[in-house]
């Protein structure tokens, strides 16, 4: 059983995920347009989860928890192909007219990392207090 964290634990680690999402996808994204998209994710990430989590009625820590968890996901699948994806980011927008092939490998990290967090984060939810 994982040790409780209170909500200000949850929120000195939501903060530091922030910093390091932000640091990670700054180095990660090739193009000025492509790191603001980034950089604003989390801004983004608490428009939309706060009143989300609210109407649902989930705690502050299950908020903080699932906002961490996002973020950490995003890292896991983005940063070990980061060159990949960099480039083909460059590549379109230089040319939005043309579509960029995905790159294989790239796709099947993503889709498989994304669903070994999101897997992992439903089985930890159940421990958030």
């Amino acid at each position: 059983m994982p040790a409780h964290l209170t909500t200000d634990d949850w929120g000195l680690i939501a903060a530091g995920v922030t910093v390091v999402y932000m640091a990670a996808m700054y180095w990660c994204m090739p193009t000025p347009k492509a790191k603001r998209r980034m950089v604003v994710a989390p801004l983004a990430g608490w428009i939309f989860l706060l009143p989300d989590a609210a109407i649902k009625g989930y705690s502050a820590s299950h908020t903080l928890y699932f906002y961490s968890c996002t973020l950490v996901m995003f890292l896991i699948m983005l940063v070990p192909v980061a060159k990949r994806v960099a480039s083909d980011i460059a590549e379109q927008e230089e040319k939005p007219w043309a579509k960029v092939p995905l790159n294989t490998f790239s796709l099947y990290w993503i889709l498989g990392s994304a669903t070994g967090c999101i897997a992992g984060v439903a089985y930890l939810w159940p421990f958030v207090e």
